[in-house]
């Protein structure tokens, strides 16, 4: 990596270090993650994630370590669409299965060699009996026996571990009052502690790539969806064969912690290196993302605290020549008649109303997209909403000033004009040297 490309995804992570820093985050993965040969690299890249300030629940699935058990005793699977019937024997090889595995993993967090990117973590790790459980029972004429499901999780006991800043282990196992032990879903258990905690942030890494799933199709351009839209394509008998039960089961968890309160939902494949950091540090990510709430990309009325936002937006086309220049003191006087459009936090868009109401014009100005989010139809959005708030203002016309995009206001209805067709305030302060072009929209129409 050149220097100039490294200070730039650094400084481009910079937001995401921030807002996740101090959040809850709850991480699950499969068992078939931690048969990888490059394992290691994910647990690098938690480390990393805790090294950032995140607080980290992970809670991790066995399902191939116990066919592994089951098959060196000769012992044969029994499965009623996704979920195991677990019998006596089976348990056995489910309690050698999880310990193994859950000791591997701490270990591996364990790791601190300096020539590692583990070197000087420190991790510490934390478990316990925070899972009650009760039995699935009979289904379908089936009885599961000692399959379960979660009835409970001691919330406030995993919450003190993270004050602690260690990180909470979790297996798919739960006991209950009487003393059983019962084999439980890893996606279920995930949904459950993330719901109690309303972290963050759930995150399943799949064995299989979710951007190759059709649901991908049609989550626009950065495998976004709401959790609302998500559901209604899950319905889809399509959507459903194209799944594995075990990948449809994930999906049922993931919709199910949107729909108790996590706020952002992510899948993504554990093929691609670095898929957990690009996923959350990065504006657009490498998986599949349900969020909750409606907001996560809305376009609001700016805000004082909007200012470095629509700046760092801004000057760049300020440069080009595009815009005329803004100082952060005139922004901020003016900053009640600007909009912004929010992406998880950040302005991606922005644009800004100015009515002269004894003309009855409004001026639509400082229109400005962020490159990744061009050619998107947002520009248009905001546009709508100027032309809505002019006519709540008693505005009959809607002008613009441009050098270079001329095309794209006449594509939306404006029509070549002159100078003389503005409010006298605006002829007063027309740059001639810039011989920027008139535009006007008839509001009444």
């Amino acid at each position: 990596m050149e220097p100039a490309d490294f200070v730039a995804a650094l400084r481009g992570a910079a937001p995401y270090v921030h807002a996740h820093n101090g959040r809850v985050f709850v991480i699950a993965f499969g068992g078939e993650a931690a048969l990888r040969p490059d394992f290691d690299r994910l647990i690098y890249d938690i480390a990393l994630l805790h090294s950032l300030g995140v607080k980290l629940v992970l809670v991790h699935g066995v399902r191939p370590q116990i066919e592994a058990q089951l098959a060196a005793l000769g012992l044969a699977s029994q499965f009623v669409g996704d979920l195991r019937v677990t019998s006596a024997a089976e348990m056995n090889c489910v309690k050698a299965a999880v310990g193994a595995l859950r000791m591997d993993i701490e270990a591996r967090l364990s790791t601190g060699l300096a020539s590692t990117p583990m070197g000087g973590a420190r991790l510490k790790v934390a478990g316990g009996n925070w899972v009650t459980a009760r039995p699935v029972g009979v289904r379908n004429g089936i009885d599961h026996q000692l399959t379960g499901e979660v009835r409970r999780i001691d919330i406030p006991a995993i919450r003190d571990v993270l004050a602690q800043d260690r990180i909470a282990l979790l297996s798919p196992v739960g006991y209950s009052p009487t003393g059983e032990i019962f084999n439980l879903r890893a996606g279920e258990v995930a949904q459950t502690v993330a719901t109690g905690l309303e972290a963050d942030k759930l995150i399943f890494v799949l064995d299989s790539d979710p951007d190759q799933w059709q649901l991908a199709d049609e989550t626009g351009d950065a495998g976004q969806l709401p959790i609302s839209d998500a559901e209604r394509l899950l319905a889809r008998p399509l959507e459903n064969q194209a799944l594995s039960s075990e990948d449809r089961a994930l999906l049922n968890s993931a919709l199910a912690a949107g729909r108790g309160g996590v706020a952002r939902v992510h899948l993504i494949g554990a093929e691609a290196n670095g898929a957990l950091l690009r996923e959350l540090y990065t504006r657009d990510g490498c998986g599949l993302m349900f969020y909750a709430d409606e907001n996560y990309e809305a376009v609001r009325e700016a805000t004082i605290e909007d200012v470095g936002g629509i700046l760092a937006l801004i000057k760049p086309m300020e440069d080009a020549g595009v815009l005329v220049p803004r100082s952060r003191e005139q922004l901020e006087l003016e900053i009640a008649y600007f909009d912004v459009m929010m992406r998880d936090g950040l302005v991606i868009a922005c644009s800004a109303l100015f009515p002269f109401p004894q003309n009855g014009m409004a001026e639509f100005s400082c229109v400005a997209v962020h490159p990744d989010y061009r050619r998107a139809g947002r520009a248009e959005a905001l546009l709508k909403r100027a032309e809505a708030s002019a006519r709540q203002l008693g505005m009959r016309k809607l002008f613009a000033l441009t050098t270079q995009t001329p095309h794209w206001f006449i594509e939306h209805g404006f029509s070549l004009a002159t100078i003389e067709d503005l409010p006298m305030q605006k002829q007063r302060i027309y740059n001639y040297q810039r011989k920027s072009l008139v535009l006007v929209k008839d509001l009444t129409a």
